[in-house]
Order: C-alpha cells, then sequence, then structure tokens
C-alpha cells in the first residue's frame, strides 16, 4: 500500500486536501466522496450510485441487439444424452 502525505490547507473557515489526479482516476471519483470516522483513522472512499436494474423486456432487447451466436446452448455437451431432472423424450 502506498503512503501519500497530503497538506491540509485553508479553505474559508474550513480546511481541505488536494487528491492527486492520478488517485481520483483510479478509484473513480466523482463529485462526491464518503468519509468514515474511525477510531484511530479516517477512511474516504468514492460514493458508488447504483445503476438502475433492467426489467424482462429491457434485458431483451439488449441481448437481441449484441447479436451473439446461442448455438452451442442449443444441444447438450458431449457425453450426455439427457439434461439432468427433465424427462427423456
Amino acid at each position: 500500500m502506498k503512503t501519500i502525505e497530503l497538506t491540509v490547507t485553508r479553505v474559508g473557515n474550513s480546511r481541505g486536501i488536494r487528491l492527486p489526479a492520478g488517485v481520483l482516476r483510479r478509484y473513480r471519483v466523482g463529485e462526491t466522496l464518503i468519509m468514515e470516522q474511525r477510531p484511530d483513522e479516517i477512511v474516504l472512499r468514492p460514493k458508488r450510485t447504483r445503476q438502475q436494474k433492467l426489467n424482462w423486456a429491457e434485458t431483451y432487447q439488449q441481448m437481441a441487439k449484441t447479436d451473439e451466436d446461442w448455438s452451442d446452448w442449443e444441444s447438450l455437451p458431449e457425453g450426455l444424452v439427457a439434461v439432468p431432472g427433465e424427462a427423456v423424450k
């Protein structure tokens, strides 16, 4: 783990630090950080925004756009004569 010494500077009546651009990119820091206060340390982490999940119709539309080849899934693997749990026809 790399240690970087940061200088605390005056920002109005408060104090602030500057985070190196490389650190911001590496951890994908946007406009907001979460600060967690622990007994012996301060932890900063980026605020993660959760992507909205797609419903079934949207999922189907996204899958249809990819034009993937699923033909390998239409047959059983070599050596398997039936799907376990399904009735043999």
